[in-house]
């Protein structure tokens, strides 16, 4: 370890790993990126599902979706099913600081590494199980994957055309979104920890994360007990606010925040008669009139190309961005100057760009390491947690 690993917030903190596919990787890919150490138990001869993923075309032999969600761990590869392969795993947990799993729920009991087992035998261990709808409750035998947690948390429906169908996030982002809050709520468990005990057990749904993440928009159901439509890429609090089609095809998503900033807009796109036209004068007035404010918006943006209102709505102080595809996105100047995207030199795959840690903290830095191979570190975490010598069989 050395002495920039020292400074990372989680150094030292030993997690074992019983998670696949996104929720449960994301989640301890954020505890890795804080410096804990990440041991991830596989199924030996398969592995995580994601090492298994169709690879993206052209990219046969590659392990992309596994190597998205996996970087700075360790692979250690067991079979629970097998009584001694098992009491391995549980002796893994009796070092551990953390345990996250995100079985079905009973699948940890069953094969005796529930909370209720491992607690009697390591009291400081802060245990996390991730599920779709949560531990108990009439959902909790329910599969769960992301599009259907976006379904059911009401996602679906605010997301599309106002005049389309509810339409999934281009993103894992119920997946995801669940994995932060895990860190989240785990990293504050670990404060309360003592010597000689003080951990606890998390229970954190898909479900229940994704209802957290609606903010403000949830407040008209809350309190008026009103569901929201859709209003596409539109905003139902301010007009204009949307994506407009530019005269060389690329879109621009540009919002008037507030009355305020309508005069600049004005100025803008040449048509300073709208501050006292009598659908456009007030904030009010344009989201009653929404239809033709965003037709008259539209008919001037298709004027010129994305290019010229980017320099336009920035030298306005218009708050603008040109709408990316995800390679547009990578390449964004702003990215670039950030440093967020990283490249790591993979043992199989050679070089792969991976998308770091989110934030800048000025006393220390995350650093990353490749993705593991299947069981590439079993003997040696074996070894350094339990002082045992272990002979790994092939894996395939």
């Amino acid at each position: 370890m050395n002495a920039e690993t020292k400074k990372l917030p989680l150094a030292g903190v030993r997690v074992l790993d019983l998670t696949q596919v996104v929720a449960g990787p994301y989640c301890t890919m954020m505890l890795a990126d804080m410096g804990a150490e990440i041991v991830k138990i596989e199924r030996a001869g398969h592995g995580d599902d994601l090492r298994r993923t169709v690879p993206y075309k052209g990219r046969d032999g590659h392990q992309d979706y596994f190597n998205a969600l996996n970087r700075s761990k360790k692979s250690v590869a067991l079979d629970l099913k097998n009584p001694a392969q098992r009491d391995i795993a549980l002796k893994l947990s009796d070092r551990a600081d953390v345990m996250v799993e995100n079985f079905s729920p009973g699948t940890v009991a069953r094969l005796g590494l529930d909370w209720e087992k491992v607690r009697t035998r390591n009291p400081r261990l802060v245990y996390c199980s991730l599920s779709g709808f949560g531990q108990t409750g009439p959902y909790r035998n329910r599969p769960a994957l992301d599009p259907i947690i976006q379904a059911v948390t009401g996602i679906m429906s605010v997301t599309g055309l106002a005049d389309g169908e509810p339409t999934m996030i281009g993103a894992p982002v119920a997946d995801v979104i669940a994995g932060m809050f895990a860190a989240f709520a785990i990293v504050n468990a670990l404060r309360l920890v003592t010597p000689d005990g003080g951990g606890q057990y998390i229970d954190l749904s898909m479900q229940d994360a994704m209802l957290a993440t609606t903010g403000t928009r949830m407040g008209e159901t809350l309190q008026a007990g009103i569901a929201p439509g859709r209003f596409g890429n539109g905003n139902p609090m301010r007009v204009p606010a949307d994506s407009y089609r530019c005269a060389d095809g690329r879109y621009i998503a540009t919002m008037v925040h507030d009355q305020a900033q309508w005069t600049p807009f004005c100025k803008a796109l040449q048509r300073e008669d709208w501050l006292d036209a009598p659908l456009f004068r007030t904030m009010a007035l344009r989201i009653e009139n929404r239809a033709e404010v965003d037709a008259a918006v539209g008919a001037c943006i298709a004027g010129h190309d994305a290019a010229y209102w980017q320099e336009c709505f920035e030298r306005h102080g218009i708050p603008c961005a040109l709408v990316n595809d995800y390679l547009q996105a990578l390449e964004d100047p702003q990215v670039a100057h950030r440093g967020l995207v990283r490249t790591l030199n993979h043992p199989t795959s050679g070089a792969i760009r991976v998308v770091g840690p989110p934030w800048k903290m000025t006393a220390t830095e995350s650093l990353l390491s490749t993705p593991p191979l299947l069981g590439e570190h079993t003997v040696a975490v074996l070894k350094d947690w339990l002082g045992i010598e272990y002979e790994q069989k092939e894996t395939a």
